[in-house]
């Protein structure tokens, strides 16, 4: 049942439309090409975009099962389903899968399709470097996984903690595999933060200054701001760890000069702002979800933005609460302590901001809105266990217990997990113009909700009784074979939840419910193109007059005048206040970006094995960046041609 409301009825008031002729025009230019060399050379956001999506989830799938296997061990005491060696590389695989595979990649994939929708632009910058950080990605993800199915998948857990994943400790080539990955994957996330900030920065519709801006836009800026500083960190952290292993350089290794601890600072000063990047666009979508639902603008705007960019600041001040069982001085650890309570209060601060909407508002139970009040539960008792971790004295005593293994999925999954099936429900409308069921929803979340609090909960009680992390099994008599079963009862829960998911998925793209526009009522410029969008997002460029536009009276002039239709053109406006400044040709389809991520795959892999892979592969991967830059002259013709004034 669509969900309307005549306050907000928003059907009259889509973007003006172009004639057919032209309409027809702009799909032709700004469509992939056909055949199995458009399949490769495609570089519209939207088919890069779910691409990205369907990647990233089959990853998940994968992690998903590599838990449910960590759970079925786990289950009863002195269990032998899994051997020791083998344990180690899932437990392994399913932290990277998570983290470097799944969270933030998908964050980032949802974002390439919805930023462009949202800000009024028919594209993402650089679409050749969006398609190429797709490749190189999928590629990263495929090496490892190809390690893994031949028993060289790494052993040394998600942080690879050195000395444990040096030379000395981790013979063979299974951490060289993970290192290699970690650069590959995170250089795929550097590119896409450089995309998606060109993108809201200078490709937005005019009108549309920073103070309009819609807040899931904010929180995408200041997470790929965050992606630009914190990348960087580990991917020197891995390629240090790597040349240590292959040169025999020495970072890591004090008997030489190097320090241990470097790794950690390093991987840390990474991995804890990491967590903020997975769960700051959750807090967008909840803000999209939130004034959807509850038919109103949020409340608080201004100090939802000041509160997104205080928790980026803070998140850097964070990294050594990890490290507060090693031999650090004590009033290094007493800052990084009144850091970890200071930082709960920007994000107290966004969830009184949507209660006081919600409770302001005429709310819509429906399924993106449920995952999203199980995330306000979620997140406080995660939150409050953070709490108690940031004391040194409590973190002491629990620190690399299944307490921690319950407060990081308690954060990350109460976190980014539910705010992400909540968008899954609300944009699934948009992405695929039909509406997911809401009944086998409802079922979705219910059990997705329980199954959680039953597999994770008890967790505290474990790390309480004693029971550490990583281990691959314990003795009876330690008492701690109950808890675990309803653990892993719980997981199971969580696995048939998914598997709904999936079934709601694939039942709706089939027969689902045709959604329309605007399905829910909201008020958001994504939601005035028709739902999937056409290639070229907009048939003519929107003028932007408000936060709300599809909620409030249409003004002049409603849109912009004068673009191609026979060429990817799009138009480009000032930083600040979103005027009009000059038109620009976009590159075409290419097949370049793939042949250049498949050279930059096979360096990637042979210096695994010897150090002069770098040289000898640098040259495929020189001609294909030359080739993918070489300019056509049809295109050359077309900027000049722009560049001449009326």
């Amino acid at each position: 049942m669509t969900v309307s409301d005549p306050r907000h009825d928003t059907t009259e008031r889509l973007t003006p439309r172009a004639e057919p002729a032209a309409a027809t025009a702009l799909e032709r230019t700004w469509r992939d090409p056909p055949g199995v060399y458009g399949w490769f050379a495609a570089i519209n956001h939207k088919t890069i975009s779910i691409r990205f999506i369907v990647t990233t989830m089959l990853f998940f799938l994968a992690g998903g099962v590599l838990a449910l296997l960590i759970r079925l061990q786990l289950a009863q005491p002195n269990a032998g389903i899994i051997g020791p060696d083998m344990y180690n590389q899932i437990f392994t695989m399913h932290g990277s899968t998570m983290m470097f595979l799944f969270a933030v990649p998908i964050m980032q994939a949802v974002a390439a399709y919805l930023i462009p929708l949202m800000v009024g632009a028919r594209t993402l910058a650089f679409p050749r470097l969006n398609a190429y950080a797709y490749w190189i990605f999928t590629m990263g993800g495929i090496m490892l996984y190809a390690a893994f199915f031949v028993n060289a998948g790494p052993d040394a857990g998600w942080f690879a903690y050195v000395p444990l994943s040096g030379p000395q400790y981790s013979p063979g080539k299974r951490v060289d595999f993970w290192a290699q990955m970690i650069t590959f994957t995170e250089l795929s996330g550097l590119m896409e933060a450089i995309v998606i900030i060109t993108t809201i920065l200078k490709l937005r519709a005019p009108g549309m200054s920073l103070n309009r801006m819609r807040l899931y836009v904010w929180a995408m800026l200041v997470t790929s701001f965050m992606v630009l500083f914190a990348l960087p960190a580990v991917m020197l952290a891995s390629t240090a760890l790597i040349t240590d292993r292959l040169v025999d350089t020495q970072f890591y290794n004090p008997d030489k000069g190097g320090d241990a601890l470097l790794w950690q600072h390093l991987f840390w000063f990474f991995g804890h702002p990491e967590v903020y990047l997975i769960f700051i666009p959750p807090l967008g979508f909840i803000s999209s979800i939130v004034a959807a639902f509850a038919r109103r603008p949020v409340v608080g705007y201004p100090a939802m933005i000041l509160a997104l960019v205080t928790t980026a600041f803070l998140a850097f001040g964070l990294w050594v609460h990890h490290m507060f069982a090693t031999n650090l001085p004590d009033l290094g650890k007493t800052f990084f302590t009144a850091a970890s309570l200071i930082i709960a209060v920007p994000t107290a601060v966004q969830i009184f901001c949507w209660i006081a909407t919600l409770g302001s508002g005429r709310i819509h139970f429906k399924t993106p809105l449920l995952f999203v009040l199980a995330f306000f539960f979620i997140l406080v008792m995660g939150g409050l266990t953070g709490l108690m971790l940031a004391s040194v004295s409590l973190d002491t005593q629990l620190h690399d217990s299944f307490f921690v293994v319950a407060h990081l999925h308690y954060v990350l999954m109460g976190g980014a997990v539910f705010p992400l099936f909540g968008a899954f429900y609300f944009w699934f409308p948009k992405f695929t113009g039909r509406m997911l069921g809401e009944r086998l929803g409802r079922w979705n979340f219910w059990l997705f909700f329980i199954g959680f609090n039953v597999t994770f909960f008890p967790m505290h009680l474990l790390g309480l009784w004693g029971m550490p992390r990583r281990v691959y099994t314990y003795p009876a008599e330690m008492g701690w074979g109950d808890m675990n079963l309803v653990a892993s009862i719980g997981a199971a829960m969580i696995g048939l939840s998914v598997l709904l998911f999936l079934v709601n998925v694939a039942r709706s793209l089939r027969a689902g419910r045709v959604a329309g526009p605007d399905p829910w009522g909201a008020g958001t410029l994504e939601w005035s193109v028709a739902s999937p969008p056409p290639m070229g997002n907009f048939e003519v460029i929107p003028v932007v007059h408000g936060r709300y536009p599809l909620w409030q009276p249409q003004l002049e002039p409603t849109h912009v005048e004068g673009m191609s239709n026979d060429w990817r053109e799009v138009l480009v406006t000032t930083v600040a206040d979103a005027e009009p400044d000059h038109r620009l040709s976009m590159p075409s389809p290419s097949i370049w970006p793939f042949l250049s991520a498949l050279a930059t795959t096979v360096l990637f892999i042979g210096s695994i094995f010897t150090p002069w892979a770098v040289v000898w592969a640098a040259a495929p991967v020189a001609v294909t960046a030359t080739l993918w830059f070489w300019p056509r002259r049809a295109i050359v013709r077309e900027r000049v041609r722009s560049e001449v004034r009326p």
